[in-house]
């Protein structure tokens, strides 16, 4: 009778141990997932700000390298320099101590050059007109063109 009951017990675990490992092995494997990560790129763009007469100079230091996504460098301040896919006009301004808006540009030494006030202020991407410039990424080759044009 004891080998009958042990004979029972193994049996029984053997079925378990075989619907337990079927059980886990019949389970899809979940892989984690992963928030998209930020492709690096190595984009260089062209921008020019003119305002009358003036054509806007970004020598200064205090214009250089202040962001590691996007920035001009001392080498060529007319160049933009974009290393993070998706960085838009608007971006890149940022990071500068200027402000501009699509009504207004003020500049590095605080003047105030706002649309309707003594002018218009103008955006141009690759020789269109683009209103919306701050709300396009940057893309290689491109050249801007930002003008105030007086009254």
């Amino acid at each position: 009778m004891k080998v009958f009951i042990i004979s029972v017990v193994f049996l029984v675990l053997g079925i378990g141990l075989f619907f337990l490992n079927k059980s886990q092995t019949s389970v899809p494997s979940i892989k984690p997932t992963s928030s998209p990560v930020s492709e690096n790129v190595d984009i260089k763009a062209n921008f020019t700000i003119i305002t009358g007469d003036i054509t806007r100079s970004f020598k200064a230091d205090k214009y250089h390298n202040q962001s590691s996504d996007v920035y001009i460098s001392k080498d060529d301040p007319t160049a933009i320099h974009v290393k993070k896919k998706g960085i838009t006009y608007d971006d890149l301004f940022k990071t500068l101590p200027m402000k501009l808006t699509k009504d207004c540009l003020i500049t590095g030494d605080g003047e105030a050059l706002c649309d309707g006030k003594g002018g218009t202020l103008k955006f141009y991407l690759n020789d269109v007109e683009t209103p919306d410039l701050l709300e396009k990424a940057i893309k290689d080759g491109d050249k801007t063109l930002i003008k105030f044009l007086p009254e």
